[in-house]
């Protein structure tokens, strides 16, 4: 008859002190870094916690006040400017005691709710929302109880830090090349966004905007097409679809994200078309996807990994210092042209 070995049972910090041959206020000094534990006394402990394999409770330290987690929200995994932030997130962090946990808020208010919900029940100590689309008034309560930075998302705060890129400036940017290569016809293809708020506050709305204006300084009002998607691949190929079918249609597409102008691509090409040779194609990101070599996008760099650096730094001292006012960090952005923009 098969015996069933019963589960190993966890490492305390009772098992650690026994070993070591000191108290637990001994092990708990030696654990928090505190003043009074003598390095003789941090080998044994850390000795005897190698020897053990022993891992600190998140939930005990979270009884104590801290757990040392930090959660980060992000919209989706699919966009890799995501991974950007998040590599910025991770260098700023360094050799940190803290440990990022990531969940994807799924564009959507609900579903992005259940996230932050889920990451302040477990008592983390900070959250770095990456373009979180939930109203302002919800993001200041989560802010007012737990350390929050906000990423990618414009207007200021009492409650929370943010972080955004100069998205105006961006777009015109892409304006300004195109424009300067001899296109007029330039098309946008934007997110599309009806909420008051995320209107005046989304980079989404910021760079439709920045498009807008910088086509009117150039006298190309007239000329201003929009196709309002998402930002996706699938809305990429949509917006390209509904730009291709106009009676005239453009010599030059911005996409609001380089995800966006991988699927405009897509459709461009299925159209029996050329990228720049027939239209002139622009992203926004500079993610690894516009560098890759058979892409080759010309993009505009917001900077990601500063991004994120930028965000944990000002966590890490929103965690420290409750009470300090609330800073508002605008990047300023660039523009990296390769092969996909060329002379009309």
């Amino acid at each position: 008859m098969q015996q069933h070995q019963a589960p190993a049972r966890r490492v305390t910090i009772v098992d650690v002190a026994r070993h070591a041959g000191v108290s637990t206020t001994a092990v708990s000094k030696v654990l928090r870094n505190a003043y009074g534990a003598s390095p003789a006394m941090r080998s044994k402990v850390q000795q005897a916690i190698a020897e053990l394999g022993y891992r600190p409770s998140a939930a005990a330290r979270g009884l104590r006040g801290q757990t040392y987690t930090i959660g980060v929200m992000l919209p989706e995994l699919r966009n890799l400017f995501f991974a950007d932030i998040l590599d910025g997130i991770d260098t700023q962090l360094g050799d940190s005691d803290y440990q990022v946990l990531l969940a994807a808020g799924c564009n959507g208010e609900k579903a992005e709710a259940k996230v932050i919900d889920a990451m302040i029940d477990r008592s983390m100590d900070g959250l770095i929302l990456i373009a979180p689309v939930s109203a302002k008034n919800r993001l200041t309560e989560i802010a007012r109880g737990v350390p929050t930075v906000v990423v990618g998302r414009h207007g200021s705060s009492p409650a929370y830090d943010s972080v955004t890129d100069d998205d105006i400036t961006g777009a015109a940017l892409v304006v300004d090349h195109l424009v300067g290569l001899g296109h007029r016809r330039i098309a946008h293809i934007e997110h599309h966004e009806t909420d008051r708020v995320r209107l005046a506050e989304m980079p989404n709305a910021q760079r439709a905007r920045g498009y807008r204006d910088a086509m009117i300084a150039h006298g190309l009002e007239a000329e201003i097409d929009i196709a309002s998607t998402s930002y996706t691949q699938a809305g990429g190929y949509a917006g390209a679809r509904q730009l291709l079918d106009r009676p005239q249609r453009p010599t030059a597409i911005f996409a609001g994200a380089d995800v966006v102008a991988l699927g405009a691509l897509e459709a461009i090409t299925e159209a029996g078309l050329t990228v720049p040779g027939d239209i002139s194609l622009a992203g926004y990101d500079n993610s690894a996807l516009a560098a890759l070599g058979p892409i080759s996008l010309t993009s505009v760099d917001q900077d990601g990994r500063q991004m994120g650096a930028t965000a944990a730094r000002l966590l890490i001292e929103r965690i420290g210092r409750r009470d300090r006012r609330t800073a508002q960090v605008k990047l300023t952005p660039t523009l990296v042209v390769r092969r996909t923009t060329a002379a009309i």
